[in-house]
């Protein structure tokens, strides 16, 4: 039930990539103007996560999760009905606040219950709903925005999706013990927060995933555009072929447990590093706009060699207080990625694709070389 109330977490991240040309029509303004959605959205859903944690692990982290998929549906309907962009940008705020709890919190829930030895593999499976969602919501957003109903569609479509899920959610809380795994904890909110922030580790986990955000995440909600300017592609098209950056995931997700036994992190880390950095150059380069489709499958597969790594060690922060834990960890990836949104939206209309695609060919390989390094100091600690 958490990888399907995440199915459409995912769906609801990526939506709006390949809506943004749509958007940018609709109501006059530049792509990157229209991108305030995604950076609404996102800011207002890693904002959130200070709130989630603490709630999480007083409340009960499956009972967060259920709450949060209703109010997700109401803020998805109210986004249906958005007169101009500014209304939207504002609703899309709301969205994403509420939305917040659905992800990390499913995430904490399984570190709660699961030990560490078995944590990464089981986290895949709950990656696959996400990852599922992440393909479905970015396609859904390329056919809707060739399509009559437009992005208001699409936001229809999401809330009548979270509203299913919700109720069957709902239904199975009874066999779902709210604190499953993990004592109820009442600390004050800011001191558990600085507790957390105190630990070396954690500001190593929390700095490296906030550059994820910023230089995957970022970059990589203009791809759809980037492919429809430069070769002319219809958005359907465009956003189906970065679509299958989250079916490498999915092939990640459904091996994870034999690449962990026969990798080890430090080297799937390096290795996703690079993969990413190679896609992103590839995409800078190809001739045919069809090439970008087998990129985004070893960009995605990449990522998630890198990225399940991150979360595993997110859960591992702080045990005691494994939901704020999970909420910084979120919070600083969806800040990144709203500081990448904002970034690669202005450099988009102003500069053109070069930096768009260039600087995270060198970062992302320098980043996952550089946690890499902290895995393997910290593993002779």
């Amino acid at each position: 039930m958490l990888a399907i109330a995440c199915f459409f977490s995912g769906a609801a991240l990526r939506i709006c990539d390949g809506l943004l040309p749509r958007l940018a029509g609709d109501f006059t303004v530049t792509p990157g103007t229209a991108g305030q959605v995604i950076l609404a959205f996102a800011m207002a859903y890693g904002f959130s996560q200070l709130a989630y944690g603490t709630l999480g692990d007083r409340y009960g982290k499956a009972r967060i999760v259920c709450i949060a998929l209703f109010a997700s549906a109401a803020g998805a309907l109210a986004c249906t009905m958005a007169p101009d962009l500014d209304v939207l940008v504002r609703l899309r705020i709301l969205w994403g606040a509420v939305a917040g709890g659905v992800i990390p919190m499913s995430m904490a829930w399984i570190g709660d219950n699961v030990p560490y030895e078995q944590r990464q593999a089981t986290l895949a499976r709950l990656l696959l709903g996400t990852l599922s969602g992440m393909t479905a919501g970015q396609l859904a957003g390329g056919l809707f925005a060739d399509s009559a109903w437009g992005w208001r569609g699409a936001f229809g479509t999401m809330c009548s999706g979270y509203l299913v899920v919700g109720t069957l959610l709902l239904a199975r809380l009874r066999t779902i013990p709210s604190h499953a795994g993990a004592p109820p904890v009442r600390r004050a909110w800011l001191p558990a927060i600085l507790e957390v922030l105190r630990m070396p580790w954690a500001r190593v986990v929390l700095v490296t995933v906030m550059a994820e955000g910023i230089f995957l995440l970022g970059p990589l909600a203009f791809l759809p555009a980037y492919l429809n300017q430069r070769f002319g592609l219809a958005l359907s098209v465009a956003s189906g072929f970065v679509a299958l950056y989250a079916i490498g995931g999915v092939l990640y997700a459904m091996a994870a447990r034999h690449i962990v036994r026969r990798f080890g992190e430090r080297r799937m880390v390096l290795w996703g590093g690079i993969l990413m950095g190679a896609g992103f150059l590839a995409w800078f380069l190809i001739p045919r706009g069809w090439i970008a489709a087998p990129i985004a499958l070893a960009v995605g597969f990449g990522t998630y060699l890198y990225h399940n790594t991150l979360q595993t060690h997110g859960t591992q922060m702080a045990p005691t207080m494994r939901g704020i834990g999970m909420s910084l960890f979120a919070f600083s990836f969806f800040v990144g990625q709203a500081i990448g949104v904002s970034l690669a939206g202005q450099s988009f209309d102003r500069l053109g694709p070069a930096p768009l695609l260039l600087v995270p060919a060198l970062v992302l390989p320098l980043t996952g070389w550089a946690f890499a390094r902290a895995l393997k100091r910290r593993s002779e600690a």
